[in-house]
């Protein structure tokens, strides 16, 4: 491995604390700060869940810093839109890793609040659990619908840091189990079929630690087979069809040691005749000051939703990482 190659890796390692557990754990009560307000007391139970699989008597995790990417609107490990072939968290192949986050999507008609915790298995298998919290703002005054996701997600072949000298990139298989928990009020109304539903993805990721412009960068790719209407916030099936194949893409790039912009794009099935569904996209911006929190912003692009066009906005994300 080259010199040059060796000294950035041995920069972006995680320092490991004199403390053990005490950057993450400070890292995890911002996250929780931001939560205390939250409606649901799901948001706060999942970092307090978090805490009590932080570190102890041991120094922090090793692996090397925002491999483990972010968290998607869904839980699961990667970025906002799509989720990533890398495990969650910062643990090694014996180790436990981990984060939580908390979301909030502001579309020009809705809102929405993505809160979760997602756990990393010695870099080899991901457990995630988040509750989306929808608002139909004035287009159905004061109602909400509520999600709740379990995600899944094993890696299968490669390992993104580790085989900078081979072609082949980072591959994991995942499903995302996803519950409407009030599909009675709109969703069931406007066709949807069914309430709940499984996502099921395979993604690919591969990560160029010394890449063009040196810069490093993170390329991603997953097709996804989906029912989903508006991520199951309205649904599952319809009656235009049920399960679709999707594909979705990231490119991300560190422009500085703590800061990586990138853009995302996700298809989406339109299932339902009364409601059009477009594709997502955004632009992302995120600072990852310390290994154990980052804090990302973005310009969304959602398309359509609920019969209201044109809905962009601003998304901001805080997550701690462990």
């Amino acid at each position: 491995m080259p010199h040059s190659l060796v000294k950035h890796l041995t920069s972006w390692r995680v320092r490991r604390s004199a403390v053990p557990g005490a950057d993450v754990a400070a890292a995890v009560s911002t996250v929780m700060r931001v939560t205390i307000g939250a409606r649901h007391r799901m948001y706060r139970l999942v970092a307090l869940a978090a805490l009590s699989v932080l570190p102890s008597g041991r120094a922090d995790a090793d692996r090397l810093a925002a491999t483990g990417g972010l968290s998607t609107l869904e839980g699961s490990g990667g970025g906002g839109l799509t989720p990533w072939a890398l495990i969650t968290g910062l643990g090694t192949d014996t180790q436990t890793g981990g984060t939580v986050y908390c979301t909030g999507v502001f579309p020009s008609d809705f809102s929405l609040r993505s809160c979760g915790i997602g756990l990393g298995f010695a870099n080899r298998a991901e457990l995630s659990l988040a509750r989306l919290h929808f608002s139909l703002g004035h287009v159905v005054p004061n109602q909400t619908i509520d999600e709740n996701v379990l995600g899944i997600k094993v890696r299968i072949l490669g390992d993104a840091v580790v085989d900078q000298d081979r072609w082949w990139p980072q591959l994991a298989a995942g499903l995302q189990w996803k519950k409407n928990v009030d599909f009675a009020v709109v969703p069931q109304a406007v066709g949807a079929a069914r309430s709940s539903g499984v996502d099921y993805y395979l993604a690919a990721t591969k990560i160029m630690i010394d890449g063009p412009f040196s810069r490093t960068w993170v390329i991603n790719g997953t097709a996804r087979a989906t029912s989903a209407n508006q991520l199951g916030l309205l649904g599952f099936g319809g009656d235009r069809g049920s399960y679709h194949l999707t594909g979705e893409a990231s490119i991300v790039a560190f422009v500085a040691r703590t800061v990586a912009a990138g853009v995302e794009y996700r298809q989406k099935p339109s299932n339902l005749s009364a409601f059009r569904e477009d594709d997502f996209s955004d632009v992302v911006l995120a600072f990852v000051p310390t290994p154990h929190l980052s804090v990302t912003g973005a310009y969304a692009r959602l398309g359509s939703i609920a019969g209201q066009r044109r809905q962009n906005g601003a998304y901001l994300s805080l997550q701690a990482v462990f």
